[in-house]
């Protein structure tokens, strides 16, 4: 047969597992060689220039535009050495992607020739088309002025010959129209507020930095069987396609052998990451069949974002080498499980203490108490804003799915933990201060037999059905979706973090102003803190029945409409904290809030377009060519016994009307589809047609789909035109 799938599978079983980038050298001898680091600065800038961008790193000083000629003379010189031909800065718009314009470093000379050139004001600033970006009503055609700006914060780096300079994205109102703004801007709130609460324990915290480490999941499909399914290609996840008899069920993938063409794939990869100064340090397999995950060494946030970034941008061009396409959509397969993206969030100081470390004395037991009851104090209050800022078309067909996080927020703390606040909140005014005078018990033994060494388990179990879980040392964000910038769900994050303590040092002051000590002054507000948002913590199963009710009852909103979160966005709560906290401004937020709501219109749009598509063109066509051929069948049959054809061909008569049935239906379907988008796409406002959508076109599509794999199993596979998950999922 002659069908995309079949060529398909033709050029599937030609292919073998190759590495491309053959490193001999140990890694410590080609790390970073491809990021403009500290040490780089050190040889190619003079003194003055490379002290500039570490006070501007360290301190938040301004780089004079005199110093920034230097550096970026500097800067050219080792690109220009290491090959590069181009420069661009490297900016994240407001679509979960990254955006580039390059740029030549050569300039003309006078009587012919060229030279390299890059000057300080080009690498502080540039100037793209802001209103050809979402951009939520803050730029129109008619103002397209836009400026990206340097982040000395995250160093340069070199991909394909060109020096990709990391900045922030703004109109010409000074209005961020990006990720990284708002997250920067979080950051220093957080160190603002932290900083703080911190100086009251040692003088000498100067600085607090967020700290993040992400795990990042993905799938892996053949390219050949990706550019045969116009829906992998146009949506990144299967609209249609019947779960294959075996996938996750035996748990035999998780953390098995990697397969022989992943791990080409992977060493090329990691190869290339390490060059980029990135510590990849975890890979493995996960859950579902072709799904892998690969995780770097803890970091600070802003660089650990870019990181992540880079990473993904690497990742795609590594796997077209090996004739692999890589899939971070959040659930591009059916009936297994999804993709995330878990952040590991801390906040260090830099004096080199992690705040969220439970303590060795009472002093460091007050200050890790005092940060840790902030954070849950934050999350509660915003618990809604945080799970809205995961929420996307995509990340929403994973979560609440028995494999994921729930919709709705809570927080896991473990039983050592538990039992601590607990005898916190039973506190009296009079022994505030007799919890704080103990250790917490960080680690215990546990003997299993004689030949094992004693494991030291930590102070909490995991609980993966949590979103928002504390693991020794850290918070685990684990509902964030695997194809987002992690910037968009941290920087609220941080913002609400920051707000807390902000409220808790203003606290802390008023009762040691009333005659306080104070560590009872500390102990007292660590208690109310409790006693105030103690509804969002809990230790059971999150995926139960039961906890969605017990969650009801508790006053914790869930996600139960995609648009109706994304207008949390704009709530008065959301919006004085975004404000006090100098992160976004109001109009800032509402055109998050218009953003949120085109982009999911949009990405239906598509989705809804594709599905059409498949449906008519794809799927009708092959029942109807399948049921001809049963036809012809029973004809040849009935020539041949015409009084006995009935009893003879009673399966495929049946078959027959089954295949109407469903062809029927689906046409009727996709028709009614087609018609509500018509009178969603008439509404105006943006929030009222996403909601339009999310009620009257969404439901359409799981009953198209249904329909369509019902007809899948039916059909000749010889015939099925796409690849069938059987071969999307598994490799040899």
């Amino acid at each position: 047969m002659g069908n995309v799938r079949t060529r398909a599978l033709d050029e599937f079983a030609t292919h073998k597992a190759e590495r491309f980038f053959v490193e001999k050298r140990p890694v410590s001898e080609y790390f970073g060689q491809n990021v403009f680091d500290r040490e780089k600065m050190r040889r190619y800038l003079s003194a003055e220039a490379y002290q500039a961008v570490v006070d501007a790193v360290e301190k938040g000083e301004k780089i004079d535009r005199n110093i920034a000629d230097q550096i970026a003379s500097g800067m050219k010189s080792w690109a220009v050495q290491m090959g590069a031909t181009h420069y661009t800065h490297w900016f994240h718009p407001l679509t979960d992607a990254t955006a580039e314009k390059h740029e030549s470093f050569l300039d003309p000379m006078k009587g012919g020739g060229v030279f390299e050139n890059f000057k300080g004001s080009t690498l502080i600033q540039q100037e793209p088309d802001a209103s050809s970006f979402p951009n939520g009503g803050l730029r129109n055609t008619f103002e397209a002025r836009g400026y990206t700006a340097w982040d000395p914060g995250s160093p340069a780096f070199i991909i394909d010959q060109t020096l990709c300079i990391p900045t922030v994205f703004v109109a010409y109102t000074g209005e961020s129209l990006d990720q990284k703004t708002p997250h920067l801007k979080s950051i220093q709130a957080v160190d603002r507020a932290a900083t703080a609460i911190c100086r009251m324990f040692d003088k000498n915290v100067q600085r607090v930095i967020p700290m993040l480490g992400i795990e990042q999941e993905y799938f892996l499909v053949d390219e050949a069987f990706y550019r045969a399914r116009p829906d992998l290609m146009l949506c990144n996840r299967t609209l249609i396609g019947h779960t294959a008899a075996k996938d996750q069920q035996l748990e035999d993938h998780y953390f098995g052998a990697i397969p022989s063409r992943v791990m080409c794939f992977m060493k090329d990869f990691e190869t290339e990451a390490y060059k980029l100064g990135v510590q990849l340090k975890t890979r493995h397999n996960e859950v579902a069949p072709n799904q892998f995950e690969y995780a770097p060494v803890y970091g600070e946030a802003n660089l650990s974002a870019d990181q992540n970034l880079m990473m993904m941008i690497l990742m795609k061009k590594i796997a077209k080498k090996h004739r692999l396409k890589v899939i971070f959509h959040e659930k591009p397969f059916a009936g297994v499980n999804g993709s995330g993206k878990h952040c590991n969030w801390s906040l260090v100081t830099n004096t080199g203490v992690n705040l969220l470390s439970p303590g060795r004395t009472p002093r460091t037991n007050l200050q890790f108490l005092s940060f840790f009851v902030s954070v849950i104090r934050g999350v509660y209050e915003h618990h809604h804003l945080l799970m809205s800022s995961v929420v996307s078309l995509s990340n929403m067909y994973r979560l609440g799915g028995n494999e994921a996080p729930p919709a709705v927020m809570s927080i896991f703390v473990g039983a050592t933990l538990t039992h601590l606040l607990e005898s916190i909140e039973k506190l009296t005014s009079e022994n505030l201060t007799s919890i704080s005078d103990k250790e917490v018990k960080v680690r215990s033994k546990l003997h299993i037999v004689n030949q094992i060494p004693e494991i030291l388990p930590d102070n909490t179990d995991r609980n993966r059905t949590s979103p928002f879980a504390f693991t020794g040392n850290r918070f685990e964000f684990r509902a964030v979706g695997s194809s987002c910038n992690v910037a968009s769900s941290l920087f609220i994050l941080n913002g609400v973090v920051a707000q807390q303590l902000v409220r808790f040092k203003k606290m802390v002051d008023e009762n040691m102003e009333a005659g306080m000590s104070q560590d009872k002054a500390m102990m007292k507000v660590i208690r109310q803190f409790i006693v105030e948002s103690k509804n969002i913590l809990f230790e059971g199963n999150g995926y139960s029945a039961q906890w969605q009710q017990e969650a009801a009852r508790r006053g914790l909103k869930g996600i139960s409409s995609v648009p109706e979160a994304f207008d949390e966005y704009i709530s008065p709560g959301s919006l004085k904290m975004f404000q006090e906290q100098e992160i976004l401004t109001r109009r800032e937020a509402e055109a998050r809030h218009e953003v949120l709501n085109e982009t999911y219109v949009k990405k239906l749009q598509i989705e809804a377009r594709v599905l059409g598509d498949l449906t008519t063109n794809h799927v009708i066509p092959t029942a109807l060519s399948f049921q001809n051929t049963i036809i012809n069948n029973v004809k040849g049959i009935k020539e041949l016994f015409p009084e006995e054809y009935k009893e003879m061909c009673s399966t495929q008569l049946n078959l027959i009307r089954k295949i109407s049935g469903y062809v029927n239906r689906l046409h009727q379907d996709v028709h009614d589809m087609v018609e509500a988008r018509k009178v969603a796409n008439k509404i105006e406002d943006i929030g009222e047609k996403a909601a339009e959508y999310y009620k009257n076109i969404f439901p359409y599509m799981e009953k198209i789909r249904t329909i369509a794999d019902k007809l899948e199993m039916v059909i000749d596979d010889e015939l099925w035109p796409l690849p069938k998950y059987r071969e999307l999922l598994f490799f040899r």
